[in-house]
C-alpha cells in the first residue's frame, strides 16, 4: 500500500507539472484527491492492515495528499498569472492614441430666443405664465371677443378635436385664463410663450406648428404710449439699438385700437432693398389696446382698467435676426444647422 501511495504521488505531481490549463488541473485534483479519487480508493483497503501498519499508512496518506495539494496550488497560481498576463496583453490600451472628442448638446435656437425675451420682460416686472395646448373653444376664441360664427375665426384655421376642444391657435388663451382667475381683483403684467397649431401648409414661411410669445399688461391708466415704449425697447433689445419701429393701424378682434409693428430694415438702414421689399420696413408683430369686451368678460371694469397686449413669433424673430430663409430648418433636426447657434 505504501508503494501504491508513493506511485500515486509521483503520477499526480508529474501530471500537475505538465498540465497547461486550469480546467485540466481541476480534473487532476478530483481524480486524485476527490471523494472517489485514487488515494481514497487505496485507503479503503486499510481495514485489512494490522494495528501497527494503520498509523504508518495513515500518516503517509496525509503526506501524499499534502504534497499533491501543494503542487496543485502552486501550479494553479502559475496558470492564473499566465492567464491574466495573456488577458492584459490582449486588452492593452494604447495611451498614446488621440482621445475621442465629446459632442456637447446645446439649446435650440428658438429656446434661446424665447429665453432672451423672457429675461427682458422679467426684468420689466412681468411674470411668465403657461397654459394648456389642448384648449377649449371658449378660451381660445369666445373669451377673446371671437364668438361662434365670427368671420375672424377663418384667419386661424384650427385643429378641432371635438366641437368644444381644439389645439390652441395662439397663446392668448393663457391671458384670458389669467384674467378670469383674477376676476378683476388686481393688475396683470405677464408674457406667455408656447407652441401653437394652425392648419397651414408647411413651406418656407409657414408651419402647422410654431411658437408664440404674447404679452399682456392690464392696470389703471395704461396707454398706447406705454405699449409703444415697451415694443421699442423689445426691438432694440433683440435687433440692436440702431433699429427704429413704426406702428401701423390694423385689426384684431381682441384689441381696439390694433396695430402692426414694423422694424427698420437692418440691411438697407431703411433706404429700401429686396429684403424689405423696397419699403425700408419689416413687419414683426401685432399689438393693440385690450378690447373693453375682453376686459369685461374676464371680470375687469373697462371704465377703470385699460391694458395692452402684443403677440410675436420667436420663429420669425430668429429668422430676421440671423438671416434664416426657411422656417422648416427649426424643426427638421439638422444638427449641422442647429449647432451654429449654440454660442449665439
Amino acid at each position: 500500500m505504501q508503494e501504491q501511495l508513493k506511485k500515486l504521488e509521483q503520477e499526480a505531481t508529474e501530471k500537475v507539472t505538465n498540465v497547461e490549463d486550469l480546467k485540466a488541473l481541476q480534473d487532476i485534483q478530483v481524480a486524485y484527491l476527490g471523494r472517489k479519487g485514487s488515494i481514497t480508493e487505496v485507503l479503503r483497503g486499510m481495514g485489512k492492515l494490522s494495528k501497527e501498519e494503520r498509523p504508518v499508512i495513515g500518516e503517509l496518506a496525509n503526506t501524499v495528499r499534502t504534497t499533491i495539494q501543494a503542487a496543485i496550488d502552486e501550479k494553479k497560481q502559475l496558470l492564473e498569472r499566465a492567464e491574466l498576463e495573456k488577458q492584459l496583453e490582449n486588452e492593452t490600451i494604447d495611451v498614446t492614441l488621440p482621445g475621442r472628442s465629446v459632442n456637447f448638446g446645446g439649446k435650440h435656437i428658438l429656446t434661446s430666443i424665447i429665453e432672451e425675451i423672457e429675461d427682458l420682460f422679467i426684468g420689466l416686472g412681468y411674470e411668465v405664465r403657461e397654459g394648456p395646448e389642448v384648449e377649449t373653444d371658449y378660451y381660445n376664441f369666445e373669451a377673446l371677443n371671437l364668438p361662434k360664427g365670427h368671420p375672424a375665426r377663418d384667419m386661424q384655421d384650427s385643429f378641432y378635436i371635438t366641437n368644444e376642444l381644439l389645439l390652441r391657435t395662439h397663446t392668448s388663451p393663457v391671458q384670458a385664463r389669467t384674467m378670469s382667475a383674477l376676476d378683476g381683483a388686481e393688475p396683470i403684467r405677464m408674457i406667455c410663450p408656447g407652441k401653437v397649431y394652425r392648419r397651414d401648409s408647411d413651406d418656407a414661411t409657414h408651419s402647422h406648428q410654431f411658437t408664440q410669445i404674447e404679452g399682456l399688461y392690464v392696470d389703471k391708466n395704461v396707454r398706447m404710449s406705454d405699449l409703444k415704449g415697451t415694443l421699442d425697447l423689445l426691438a432694440k433689445h433683440m435687433f440692436g439699438t440702431d433699429r427704429d419701429i413704426r406702428l401701423r393701424p390694423s385689426f384684431f378682434p381682441f384689441t381696439e385700437p390694433s396695430v402692426e409693428m414694423d422694424i427698420s430694415c437692418k440691411v438697407c438702414a431703411g433706404e429700401g432693398c429686396s429684403v424689405c421689399k423696397r419699403t425700408g420696413w419689416i413687419e414683426i408683430l401685432g399689438a393693440g389696446m385690450v378690447h373693453p369686451k375682453v376686459l369685461e368678460m374676464a371680470g375687469y371694469d373697462p371704465k377703470e382698467y385699460t391694458g395692452f397686449a402684443f403677440g410675436m413669433g420667436p420663429d420669425r424673430i430668429a429668422m430676421l435676426k440671423y438671416g434664416i430663409d426657411d422656417i422648416r430648418r427649426f424643426y427638421t433636426n439638422d444638427t449641422r444647422f442647429l449647432k451654429q447657434f449654440h454660442e449665439a
